[in-house]
């Protein structure tokens, strides 16, 4: 299973769409969106894409009552999980937070073969030695929207546990 990640949106709903559709165009099958979208004017456009979202919030909360709506009323294309989301993708089991630092914590506990994460702008995909003996795949797509450093994002594959970083020209 490929995966379109990506954080920091902030309110460049452009910028978002343009990931996820170029994520979409290279066999992804889901987004994941690291927090800092703002609100639901951003997730619209990339919803056009048919790709199901499952979105954080972040420090840059927005609206999560609108949110929470979009989620109930999008027909199972978009999750809204809160400040942090525990998925399975692809067989893989995956956490999703904001903050580097608690992602970084996630990453080391060893139960979690994907920990992504978002806040700094700046992209970085690392395996960290975890508590269990093995490694944790540590996913940093930066800010897709390009705010104080380049629009990027990560094309990952569940499968092979590969992550390909990617930019955006806005």
């Amino acid at each position: 299973m490929k995966l379109c990640i990506v954080s920091d949106s902030h309110d460049r709903a452009d910028a978002l769409a343009g990931a996820v559709r170029a994520a979409a165009a290279q066999g992804a099958e889901a987004v994941v969106h690291c927090g800092d979208l703002i609100g639901t004017h951003t997730v619209h456009g990339a919803m056009g894409a048919g790709l199901p979202m499952h979105l954080i919030h972040g420090n840059n909360l927005g609206d999560a009552v609108s949110l929470s709506r979009l989620a109930r009323d999008s027909g199972g294309q978009v999750h809204y999980h809160g400040p942090d989301a525990r998925l399975e993708l692809g067989g893989r089991r995956v956490f999703v937070v904001h903050y580097p630092e608690y992602g970084y914590a996630m990453a080391c506990t060893g139960d979690w073969d994907l920990v992504c994460c978002g806040h700094s702008h700046v992209i970085g995909v690392e395996q960290v030695a975890n508590v269990k003996g093995g490694k944790t795949w540590l996913v940093n797509p930066g800010t897709v929207a390009g705010i104080a450093a380049p629009a990027t994002w990560v094309l990952g594959d569940l499968t092979a546990m590969h992550f390909e970083r990617h930019s955006l020209c806005l």
